[in-house]
């Protein structure tokens, strides 16, 4: 094994297995589904992704949209599946999940509500863009070969959510009523945002260098944006007010954005690695015996301190990221 030059926490695999374990024992609408099939498909556990994803095609409704509990307004975050699910069609070759796969695809390019640019919106029943958008749509259209649909997917949400003057993400855009019916810059909506384009950086092609640049440029200035308001604890929930409570899944976020971006070599190693074992190690204060992540911005109704799904597969893709250069020179 290479020696650990740069000091960082090595990963404990027993607390990630009971991390893993907690996630499983969860709820999970689509969106929960998709995050934790990416988690496990980050963590390299193709059994249990694949066990998912035929979960997954089960829930498939008619019109394409995986991973549902019931019928859901959701447009962009059953499609939150679409790159572990992929991955679980190739290793196995089931024919379900490649119907699924299809139906999505039909879904995502074809019948999905969408603005006269294309772009998709949040929900089938309201004209809205929503930052969560940003981590459930692009990556996915990029794994499953629509690159530069992702790109497009992306730009559409930067244009209708970033706030230049501030650098941060606002929550959601209705196009019917041309403002901002949540105006606020939600934490974890920001990380959706950082993950998301995180993601989309690694899965452009490399005939898309170019673009691959502009969201490297991007995302950096979200992440110093969003650092601004880091605090001893984590983050506020709404990042600009004190007056919020505190949560630890954007320090998750923001430290697998952060990992993620150094492994992948488009942030500087030296700049940013103590930011990300730092926020990793807040995350770890926060873990209880059974290796549930606590006082996140909690489900269901994500208002208040407590559990979530997301938080939970943020700590799995956060610890995977971290563990994947430990231990490299």
């Amino acid at each position: 094994m290479v020696k650990n030059v740069w000091n960082l926490r090595p990963v404990d695999h027993d607390t990630l297995k009971k991390a893993k374990h907690a996630l499983l024992c969860m709820q999970r609408h689509s969106w929960e589904h998709g995050v934790t099939m990416q988690a496990f498909l980050e963590a390299g556990d193709m059994d249990t992704v694949i066990l998912l994803a035929k979960e997954a095609a089960y829930r498939m409704s008619e019109d394409g949209r995986p991973a549902l509990i019931d019928y859901y307004h959701a447009v962009t975050d059953p499609v939150s599946v679409g790159e572990a699910l992929l991955s679980a069609w190739h290793t196995t070759e089931d024919s379900a999940l490649e119907k699924c796969l299809e139906k999505m695809k039909k879904w995502v390019m074809e019948d999905a509500p969408r603005n006269a640019e294309g772009i998709l919106y949040h929900l089938d029943d309201s004209r809205q863009f929503w930052a969560d958008s940003m981590y459930m749509l692009p990556p996915a259209m990029a794994s499953l070969g629509y690159p530069g649909e992702g790109h497009a997917q992306m730009e559409g949400y930067w244009k209708a959510l970033y706030d230049d003057a501030d650098g941060l993400v606002h929550h959601i855009w209705d196009e019917d009523q041309q403002k901002y019916t949540r105006t606020a810059y939600w934490g974890v909506g920001n990380g959706w945002a950082l993950a998301g384009i995180a993601r989309l950086i690694d899965l452009l092609p490399d005939e898309m260098a170019a673009e691959k640049r502009d969201w490297v440029n991007k995302e950096k200035k979200l992440l110093l944006s969003v650092l601004k308001f880091r605090c001893e604890e984590g983050f506020h929930d709404i990042l600009d007010a004190e007056e919020s409570f505190i949560e630890i899944n954007l320090a998750q976020m923001v430290s697998y954005t952060i990992y993620r971006g150094i492994r992948s070599g488009w942030l500087p190693r030296g700049e940013w690695l103590k930011t990300a074992e730092e926020l990793r190690m807040l995350s770890e204060k926060n873990l209880d015996r059974y290796g549930i992540i606590r006082n996140a911005c909690g489900a269901p109704d994500f208002n208040k301190p407590g559990t979530a799904p997301e938080a939970q597969a943020f700590y799995i893709l956060m610890e995977t990221a971290a563990g994947s250069i430990c231990d490299e020179p």
